[in-house]
């Protein structure tokens, strides 16, 4: 095919993945089912092995970029959605569960793996990408379940900055499965790690008060009548910035949305119509880049592997939501004594773990990287995502009512 021909192909491919994507969005209100379930069924009602009309590969260029700026994207919309006062009281509990807590559910999930007989290599590889939760499902799932602010501010807060820590220790693995097998260091592995993720939070705030200053009001703010551009060009090049100095693009982002979704701390407003503009645009964009993942993630469901390691994947589900999430939410929350977690509140946490958006994008650019076992880890969380959001999101509110979580009760009391 001509160069001009593959671009007409691509630009067909955009434009049904968007089409579709609308009519899922729809239907996945109406259901009220998280927008990502329907993303992936119309992905897999597309691909080749039934509809025959997507037909993207995995380690394609166009593959490769939508995944990146999207999983950079939804990653800066988390970032955003974490806020100063919040984190005053449960920055505790935040700073464990995201980085201690990401090690033991890693940790619980290797063991599983290996236990029911997946190599070392590979199980390590699938419990890092699944270790993280997901505010691109979180979000709109308390959107509509009204939980009181600070269990519901501190499960989307954790599920943005967790899914940052996720990715740094998923590429991480990555390194130690497809290096020279010269040994592991642990000292030599937390160093490298504290290193991304430092640098990238260094990083990620510069440029982050750089262009929350270039938006504000004053005689900085020459762009501030383009926000959404400065938003695009600073994701782009906070990411290109960290990968270029071997820092995390992901946590440099992630702390790019931070500093951009607390410009007010800083006193650099927008007023109220820009404010407004400014949302409706992330928030229609993050759709946007939801689609196009969940959508060409869907279209390449290996069918033959999902059905070869289906009982493997239910069981590790299984560990994975009953197992690993409650020890894990325990072990770090449980102990904070400035937030004082009731036993209510540490039970809704645990069960409110969707994996999303961040495993699903990562799968995809480790399969453009050729990882060994791929084809196992992408089956494995295809099951965890749609394992998770099926069974957690649609019981969320019935769970909280239960347990006398929903604001309504709140204010009754």
């Amino acid at each position: 095919m001509s160069s001009l021909e593959i671009a007409k192909l691509d630009l067909m491919y955009v434009g049904i993945i968007i089409f579709t994507g609308l009519l899922g969005g729809v239907i996945a209100k109406k259901i009220k089912v998280p927008d990502i379930v329907l993303f992936l069924l119309i992905g897999i009602g597309l691909g080749p092995t039934i509809g025959g009309i997507l037909h993207v590969a995995a380690d394609s260029t166009m593959n490769q970029l939508i995944l990146t700026i999207g999983a950079c994207y939804l990653l800066f919309e988390g970032g955003a959605t974490l806020r100063f006062a919040v984190l005053k009281e449960i920055w505790i509990t935040l700073a464990v569960i995201a980085t201690v807590g990401v090690l033991i559910t890693g940790a619980i999930m290797t063991y599983a793996g290996v236990w029911l007989g997946i190599p070392i290599g590979v199980a390590l590889v699938l419990a890092a990408l699944t270790a993280s939760t997901d505010p691109a499902t979180l979000v709109p799932i308390f959107k509509q379940v009204p939980i009181k602010d600070r269990v519901s501010q501190t499960v989307m807060s954790e599920s943005a900055l967790n899914d940052a820590m996720g990715a740094i220790a998923t590429f991480a693995v990555v390194a130690y499965v497809m290096g020279t097998g010269e040994g592991f260091s642990l000292t030599h592995s937390m160093g490298e790690l504290t290193y991304e993720a430092g640098m990238g939070l260094v990083l990620g705030a510069i440029v982050g008060y750089s262009a929350a200053l270039l938006m504000a009001h004053g005689s900085m703010g020459i762009f501030r009548e383009v926000t959404p551009f400065v938003i695009i060009l600073a994701v782009i090049t906070v990411y290109l910035l960290a990968d270029e100095i071997g820092a995390s693009g992901f946590m440099a982002v992630f702390t790019l949305g931070v500093m951009i979704g607390n410009k007010e701390s800083f006193g650099l407003p927008l007023d109220e119509h820009e404010h407004e503009y400014l949302e409706d645009y992330v928030g229609n964009t993050a759709l946007l880049m939801r689609m196009f993942i969940f959508i060409l993630l869907g279209s390449q469901v290996n069918f033959h592997l999902l059905k070869e390691y289906l009982g493997v994947g239910l069981m590790l589900l299984f560990v994975f939501i009953f197992i690993a999430r409650p020890v894990t939410v325990f072990l770090c929350a449980g102990p904070d004594r400035r937030a004082k977690w009731s036993w209510k509140e540490l039970v809704f946490m645990s069960w409110t773990r969707e994996t999303g958006v961040i495993p699903a994008a990562l799968v995809g650019i480790l399969a453009g990287m050729k990882v060994p076992g791929i084809d196992v880890v992408g089956a494995i969380t295809f099951i965890f995502i749609l394992g998770t959001i099926l069974i957690q999101a649609p019981t969320t509110a019935l769970l909280a009512g239960k347990l006398g979580l929903l604001k309504s009760q709140e204010k009754s009391e």
